[in-house]
């Protein structure tokens, strides 16, 4: 168990490649799902705070000049 531990510790190169479209690629997805969970973040904000501003202004204008 022991051994396995120092093992498993030890560090080693990994002997991996990646070329440069896949790595363009991997760093455009990590941008693109930070991207999304930003704006994810933001709407969860930003539209139920404009639905109450909404509410507390008395609704939009242009429904008022309609009826």
């Amino acid at each position: 168990m022991l051994g396995l531990s120092l093992a498993a510790l030890t560090p080693n190169s990994a002997l991996a490649y990646i070329g440069p479209g896949a790595g363009l690629g991997a760093i455009a997805v990590t941008i693109a799902v930070a991207f999304g969970f930003l704006l994810l973040l933001i709407g969860l904000v930003w539209y139920p705070l404009k639905r109450l501003l909404k509410r507390e202004t008395g609704g939009s204008k242009a429904k008022d000049k309609s009826e």
